[in-house]
């Protein structure tokens, strides 16, 4: 075979490999509203920026006829490229190639550009679409995804892992994204589940459809597995951008600051009169980031999941921030086994990759009741608190109105290393509510008036004149100062200004044991 013939091969077997499947599974995928695994690289990554590795790749094995069903790549398409200039490692799972399924060359694909994205320090970006472990390869094909389950594992707080779910996701494969740091699923077309419905019928006798059980809105409002819900393929690999521009390339890095044209004296005046004045009335949490932070801009994470809680990405005079706020126009803002957990794993997050974290809090307290106390409250809220008080990063509070009993405590308080602790003036910081605390401290005196009713009211009055406010915390310095709500902005900004180069460590040890 002379030069030219050899370059001809060549051609002919790229060629191959990028049909995946062939043209007629290809026809079919887009039949079901789903993009090819190269397409979705093509709109993910920097135009003529993606590197193929193992684009050549067969699988070696020969049970059941295997022998006779070889495609070029294995169905998976593998290698790096840049986003934005930044440079990626990617794996889009083929669909068209054996339902995508995984065998022992396809995790080694995997496995390699994992272990060079360790190497290099850049993020990973696997788009599944898979039927699971190829069944006739047995035990390697699993064997497969527990080494893609220990590299997902050992990166974790090494650098950002994103997962995006856009087809099938079933049984073992499940968990690898669920180790990564964000999923993303798209409506209709992706589901995720240990086991299927036909399993669960015949265990439990229950009848439930794949969406019902595993699709995007189940796990994006229910179960908390999926961060994003998107529409369409489109929407995943916009919101994917956009995570990424909030985010450094490592652990050791910081986060990618751009510039910014919202001055950072900028005052609301609107701020200052959006608490109302019955302090059982809510107010919208999200309306007081968005008049804070830079440009109204705020990426929400986990939108449609324990939404007493908001957690999400902004920027402060250019600055990437992460945000966790207490949510007043849902339950009240209260914290619950769900919403604990989501801010706990969003804190953790953001102290691994170098993001400062500011919280805006209104508390009234932890959600009571025989679910939440059964279903390990302690436990999952005692994760908060554990995030917090092992956060390195720089750390602001604003305490907008309630901070209430323990639950002040757990986010992020002065007392577990919160660095600077603001309040606007209508902020209450007690044990609990005021009347709860007039009916137990003043219970006699209460018992004994011709006017119970009234003398409770008017005690309460007293009470919360005298603690329902922020001056007594402010005057042991558990509140650094006490500000005007319009200043909010300027207040914060300043302070991340200050920590910049804070230098915070946790005492030498192999890892905490966090209340799992």
């Amino acid at each position: 075979m002379n030069r030219n013939d050899r370059l001809k091969q060549l051609k002919e077997l790229r060629k191959e490999a990028l049909l995946g499947g062939g043209q007629a599974r290809l026809d079919a995928q887009h039949a079901k509203q789903k993009l090819s695994a190269r397409e979705r690289l093509d709109l993910l990554l920097d135009t003529g920026s993606f590197e193929e590795m193992g684009m050549l790749v067969t699988h070696r094995s020969t049970n059941f006829g295997l022998d006779k069903q070889k495609f070029l790549g294995d169905g998976v398409v593998t290698g790096h490229g840049t986003i934005n200039g930044r440079t990626v490692f990617v794996f889009s799972q083929d669909f068209t190639v054996m339902g995508g399924s995984l065998s022992e060359a396809y995790a080694e694909k995997i496995v390699k550009v994992m272990d060079l994205a360790s190497k290099v320090g850049a993020p990973v970006i696997g788009l599944n679409d898979s039927g699971g472990a190829r069944i006739q390869e047995g035990v390697v094909s699993l064997a497969g995804y527990a080494d893609i389950f220990l590299r997902n594992t050992l990166m974790s707080g090494v650098v950002p892992q994103i997962s995006a779910i856009l087809g099938p996701c079933a049984g073992g494969a499940v968990y690898s994204p669920a180790i990564t740091d964000f999923v993303f699923m798209t409506k209709g077309t992706s589901y995720m589940f240990v086991t299927g419905p036909e399993v669960v019928k015949t265990v439990t006798h229950e009848e439930v459809t794949k969406e019902d059980l595993g699709g995007a809105t189940a796990h994006g409002s229910k179960s908390g597995v999926s961060h994003f819900t998107c529409n369409n393929e489109i929407e995943v690999i916009e919101g994917i951008k956009n995570l990424l521009s909030f985010i450094p390339q490592n652990n050791l890095e910081n986060p990618p600051t751009i510039p910014c044209d919202d001055p950072i004296d900028r005052a609301d005046d609107a701020l200052d009169t959006i608490i109302p004045e019955n302090a059982n009335k809510p107010y919208d949490m999200k309306n007081v980031i968005n008049m804070v932070v830079d440009n109204g801009e705020f990426f929400e994470v986990h939108k449609d999941f324990a939404m007493n809680m908001v957690v999400g990405f902004t920027r402060m005079n250019g600055k990437p921030v992460g945000i966790v706020a207490n949510q007043p126009a849902h339950l009240a803002g209260v914290l619950d086994i769900d919403s604990a957990v989501k801010g706990a794993r969003f804190v953790r997050f953001c102290d691994a990759f170098n993001i400062p974290l500011l919280t805006f809090e209104d508390v009234p307290g932890f959600l009571p009741g025989t679910d939440q106390e059964w279903g390990g409250i302690i436990r999952h809220g005692a994760k908060l608190l554990y995030a917090f008080a092992e956060a390195t990063v720089p750390r602001v509070t604003v305490i907008t109105r309630k901070a209430y009993g323990g639950a002040y405590d757990v986010m992020n308080s002065k007392h577990i290393r919160g660095d600077i602790n603001f309040a606007w003036p209508c902020a209450e910081i007690a044990v609990m509510g005021a009347r709860g605390a007039t009916e137990i401290i003043f219970r006699k005196e209460i018992a004994k008036a011709k006017d119970p009713e009234a003398a409770l009211e008017s005690l309460t009055d007293e009470f919360s004149e005298r603690f329902a406010n922020p001056y007594s915390a402010a005057s042991r310095g558990y509140v650094d100062e006490v500000i005007e709500p319009n200043k909010t902005r300027l207040k914060v900004i300043r302070a991340f200004e200050m920590l910049e180069n804070k230098v915070d460590s946790n005492p030498q040890k192999k890892h905490g044991n966090i209340p799992l």
